[in-house]
């Protein structure tokens, strides 16, 4: 497997063109898995926020993550098990909630004289949402025995998924404290996660996510099967580098401490070989769980995301990268790399670059796999994001790498006006009027977004010869196998619905993170 990742601080010339994403998800090696009887859990997910559904930094509408959608279009949603979080929009803190709070109070814009009262406002919103969580309702765990079938939990990197069960959640959750100043739930990773792990019977309580996914893979009695599930997709690896764009600080991982719960905090991006050694650590325990089909997601280039928006042009024609990456409220003209949070093009560069190397190492372990005759495949979610980046390489033909081709929109959303794209959410007048595809924390999608994501992940269980029915679960469907986007966009109320105040939104969130220091405390949460 690939190590290849230029030494921080290093300045190189810019690669010809990056990793070129794969588009055979078989990667051209046949296998006939046993299709014998019908797996009682028809799909598995785990993974981090990606996969749990967060939107906006917080984890609420759980029932419109990926794994949900493919439920629903499976026939299958009334079966599949995942976790609410009811309550003041969900945890962390959910900032449609907090705008929309904000308008109702303060209309469309703050004024310079509301700025006091609409302060004093936002942090009374952060208290009651850190008390409905850590001494509230939402403080009290439901006692669950049934296995969810999304096992995904937000800001979890490798690590997570091999070593954190309920009962280490426990332990790691502080006794609650009304903090007057941080006032951002306390260890809201944990809190969540017990909601999706096991707690009861006491001995579920060490199961990690994995180990979960495991015993819902051993409940074949009855079914047939010698699988208990049928579609098992891993979604893992994007919290290994997301904290290089989420911090704004690249923080290599070292040899000691990367693969240790308390230690691997300090660091923002695993070095690929670390990443490799971790990977290879999941892949192991992967191979052990009863699935008729595995879907390995590749990791997304996180320097796409608009959170970390690129300054100016572009280093030179050409160039995937702008010169800086900083916050995106903060203007060009306003900028001051003295000043202002930010990382460079050469350090956007390498967190790339070591993406990349994550995603050979993704691609070699798939292959091998099937090698042996495990039917896995790989979904390559990198390059669909590459494939949707506007200011990398929709708006800029000269920086477009030979395989690349705009992604072709669903026609619902191409009807939509704009057609969403990847720049930061913005509205004018009452109307979206960019973006769409990214939540108002500029990290994770939208309902829609997570839509497309559905979408390719039926397309490669298609291919491996699963079947999909209707709503009454017996009429067969036949190809294509559609999402309804008709039915997300009913759904989606960052497109159909948005904050008024987010035609000033990035003055808003500058406003706010400069206040309270918003987006560093949230962040820090995942």
């Amino acid at each position: 497997m690939r190590d290849s990742v230029r030494r921080e601080g290093s300045r190189t010339s810019e690669r010809e063109s990056p990793r070129v994403p794969v588009t055979d998800p078989k990667l051209g090696v046949e296998v006939s898995p046993n299709r014998a009887g019908d797996p009682r859990h028809r799909l598995v997910a785990v993974g981090d926020s990606l996969t749990q559904g967060f939107q906006s930094a917080a984890v609420f509408n759980t029932g419109l993550s990926y794994p949900a959608i493919i439920a629903h279009e499976l026939g299958w949603l009334t079966d599949f098990r995942y976790p609410l979080y009811g309550g003041f929009g969900g945890m962390p803190f959910n900032l449609e909630f907090f705008l929309r709070d904000l308008e109702d109070h303060y209309g469309r814009t703050v004024d310079w004289w509301e700025v006091p009262p609409a302060l004093f406002r936002a942090r009374h919103v952060m208290d009651r949402v850190e008390d409905y969580w850590e001494r509230g309702p939402g403080s009290k765990v439901p006692s669950t025995t049934a296995i969810m079938h999304n096992l995904a939990v937000f800001g979890w990197d490798l690590r997570d998924a091999l070593s954190k069960s309920a009962d280490e959640c426990r332990k790691r959750i502080d006794v609650a404290r009304d903090d007057l100043v941080n006032q951002i739930v306390q260890n809201a990773g944990e809190r969540a996660a017990l909601r999706v792990l096991p707690t009861q019977p006491d001995t579920a309580g060490a199961l990690t996510q994995l180990g979960a996914a495991a015993e819902l893979g051993k409940d074949t009695d009855g079914s047939g099967s010698p699988h208990g599930i049928e579609t098992l997709v891993v979604f893992l690896g994007s919290n290994n580098a997301l904290r290089a764009v989420t911090e704004l600080r690249v923080v290599w991982s070292e040899d000691s401490g990367f693969d240790d719960l308390d230690a691997k905090g300090r660091f923002t991006v695993w070095r690929p070989k670390h990443f490799i050694s971790e990977l290879r650590k999941v892949a192991s325990q992967v191979a052990g769980i009863k699935a008729r089909h595995v879907i390995w997601c590749t990791v997304p280039h996180v320097t796409i995301a608009p959170i970390a928006r690129g300054v100016a042009e572009k280093v030179e024609p050409g160039s995937r990268y702008f010169p800086y990456y900083t916050r995106p409220w903060i203007k060009d003209q306003d900028f001051d790399k003295g000043r202002d949070p930010h990382i460079t093009a050469d350090q956007a560069r390498q967190v790339d670059d070591a993406i990349d190397a994550y995603n050979y190492a993704i691609t070699d372990m798939v292959r091998a796999a099937r090698t042996k005759g495990k039917d896995w495949y790989l979904l390559e979610t990198s390059g669909l994001m590459d494939r949707l980046a506007s200011r990398r390489y929709a708006e800029d033909p000269l920086a477009r790498p030979d395989w690349w081709q705009p992604y072709p929109l669903p026609s619902a959303l191409q009807a939509l006006s704009p057609p969403p794209n990847s720049h930061f959410l913005a509205v004018k007048n009452g109307r979206r009027s960019d973006g769409g595809l990214f939540s108002i924390d500029g990290v994770h999608p939208t309902t829609v977004g997570y839509g497309i994501l559905a979408q390719e992940v039926i397309n490669v269980m298609r291919l491996a010869g699963v079947p999909f029915f209707r709503p009454d679960t017996t009429t067969p469907r036949q190809n294509p196998v559609l999402v309804d986007f008709d039915r997300l966009i009913r759904h989606d109320t960052l497109i159909n619905r948005p904050p008024g105040n987010l035609g000033s939104a990035l003055n808003v969130l500058g406003w706010a993170d400069e206040a309270l220091d918003l987006f560093r405390r949230v962040f820090a949460t995942l």
